[in-house]
């Protein structure tokens, strides 16, 4: 069965239904603890009676610096919003790893941007070096993947369209929520991966509803192609894509064709103006919260719950 792992300021937790045991361990880093998976289980099977979760504020689970790489347009469900037909090439981008932030610390909006949008996604951390040139079949998932993770792909869309910029658009502070759990896996657990379900409510409105059978690009052949170019580490992060949901769709295709007729200065303004009146975007104040977990509850990778703000009264509130 998985492990439930939680990381405050004070260290690491194996987490127990709704109590925490600490794992004695000296690792600082997501690298450091996957290293010392004997204190991990040493902690789970301690018996100790533990803290409660509900009083402990988790950090992200995966530190920081690492490599995080995004799939790009990878669940049959999102390619459709976003308007694509035919075979969808696998693709990758970067994203910054300063990004990362904790389960329920706040996303911050920077004050030009106006389109901001949710992308929940399954995080794979990896627990073994992945050289380029590796070939990873389904049955090797569990000497590459530790664990899982539940993330947001938060996106500022008005970057990311007018300047076809991925790594800026979503590697803002705070644009890459983490955790609660860092949910180590057995190898039998893998055999379940396709039952996790991906749900995200913006203020208690299903907004994502996905099982990975929706995926394109499964981990195991994600990896593989990711490895052709790119090598990867322990504690690196890999998160395979969104599925359909999310505030950006592409126009219908009628209104397509006509923009395509115009100039490009009038084709984005008549977008964007379009896009201003779609209240699916996320505003200040709007609580954004996202699980995984199978049905049978066997893999569960907790709640992450995050309220949204501008940057002007962010920083109000911080002096």
């Amino acid at each position: 069965m998985s492990t439930d792992v939680l990381r405050t300021a004070d260290g690491w937790w194996v987490v127990l239904g709704d109590r925490a045991v600490p794992v004695d361990t000296a690792a600082t880093t997501t690298a450091d603890l996957l290293a010392d998976r004997a204190a991990v289980a040493k902690a789970a099977a301690s018996g100790e009676a533990g803290t409660p979760v509900a009083g402990l504020a988790a950090l992200s689970p995966v530190t920081t610096p690492c490599r995080v790489v995004a799939q790009m347009v990878n669940y049959r469900s999102h390619a459709r919003d976003s308007g694509f037909t035919g075979e969808i090439p696998p693709a990758f981008f970067r994203k910054a790893s300063g990004s990362v932030s904790g389960p329920t610390d706040t996303i911050v909006r920077p004050s030009h941007v106006k389109l901001l949008d949710y992308e929940i996604e399954l995080g794979l951390v990896i627990g073994a070096p992945l050289p380029v040139g590796t070939a990873v079949a389904e049955r090797d998932l569990p000497a590459y993947v530790a664990g899982l993770v539940v993330t947001n792909d938060v996106s500022a869309r008005d970057v990311q369209l007018t300047k076809t910029q991925f790594y800026e658009s979503k590697s803002y502070p705070t644009f890459t929520p983490t955790g609660p759990y860092l949910t180590l896996l057995e190898p039998a657990d893998f055999d379940h991966l396709l039952d996790l379900r991906l749900k995200l409510s913006v203020n208690g409105e299903l907004r994502q509803d996905r099982t990975l059978t929706d995926m394109i690009v499964r981990p195991a052949q994600a990896l593989t192609l990711l490895a052709r170019f790119q090598a990867l580490d322990p504690g690196d992060l890999l998160l395979t894509g969104t599925p359909g949901g999310t505030a950006l769709k592409a126009p219908p295709k009628p209104v397509e064709k006509i923009g395509a007729l115009l100039p490009a200065a009038v084709k984005w303004k008549s977008f964007f103006k379009s896009q201003a009146k779609n209240p699916r975007y996320l505003d200040e104040g709007d609580l954004i919260t996202a699980t995984i977990a199978t049905p049978d509850g066997r893999i569960d990778l907790g709640e992450q719950r995050t309220p949204v703000a501008d940057a002007n009264r962010s920083s109000r509130s911080a002096t």
